[in-house]
């Protein structure tokens, strides 16, 4: 399985609009973040997880042009304002995508963009299909394990995609989550920033210890704001936990 990392910044992304943040980088091109997103790819299928506001442009730099399912990991904008870039993927394949989410969220996304949905659906509008997942589900070559997390006071998911479990905008991870989590060769976490603490999201070395106590053989952080530079961090790093950047593409065997 193939799994390409389309965006691997903060909810802002990075740099960041309107002068806030360390906006002024190295010119290193892994210190320029867009809204997380990924993509996984088998023989079989091509799935996304979330779609954030630079989406188009991210299909289109990475070569993306098959999607077969989506799964969203929480109703945040950062995570979701790019459903309708989905659209071209419907008319090209001349079907519905099938988007998989919490409940919650699937409230938020028919509010959000109310103009898909329901009687009075705008013309050619993007077509998909929203669907509820609480448990696994077997899609051609992929097993897809839901992975419940807490972000603050919103519950969000993470998706444990054969042997890749992928959670971002996470604080803390339940202990049955946990154990749906161990035996993964790749697990992709978010990690804000070296410091100090943040109360919805984990710090890189909360993001750490999580690892080292999950036992994973590879993890990649990835919801970066503007005070990670990629070079420095990466050196404070141990061998089993690297910072991923956007384009990044690892092969799981």
């Amino acid at each position: 399985m193939q799994l390409t990392f389309l965006g691997t910044g903060t909810s802002m992304g990075v740099p960041v609009a309107g002068g806030f943040g360390r906006e002024r980088m190295d010119g290193d091109p892994r210190n320029i973040r867009w809204r997380c997103s990924a993509w996984l790819k088998t023989e079989e299928a091509s799935i996304v997880i979330d779609t954030g506001p630079e989406f188009r442009l991210q299909t289109i730099r990475s070569g993306l042009s098959h999607i077969d399912m989506v799964l969203i990991t929480h109703e945040h904008m950062d995570h979701i304002a790019g459903l309708d870039d989905l659209r071209p993927f419907c008319y090209k394949q001349e079907q519905s995508i099938p988007v998989y989410t919490s409940q919650p969220c699937i409230d938020a996304i028919k509010r959000r963009f109310e103009y898909m949905f329901g009687p009075n659906r705008y013309p050619g509008a993007t077509s998909i299909d929203l669907e509820t997942i609480t448990s696994g589900i077997t899609f051609r070559d992929m097993e897809i394990t839901p992975l419940p997390a807490i972000h603050g006071k919103v519950n969000v998911l993470g998706y444990r995609v054969n042997d890749v479990a992928y959670l971002t905008d996470v604080k803390e991870i339940p202990e049955s989550t946990k154990q749906l989590i161990r035996g993964a060769k790749v697990m992709v976490l978010s990690g804000l920033r070296w410091e100090p603490e943040h109360p919805t999201h984990m710090t890189i070395p909360e993001a750490i210890e999580m690892a080292d106590e999950l036992e994973i053989p590879q993890t990649y952080l990835i919801h970066m704001n503007s005070y990670v530079n990629h070079e420095k961090v990466s050196r404070r790093l141990p061998d089993h936990v690297r910072l991923a950047y956007d384009q990044l593409t690892v092969e799981i065997s």
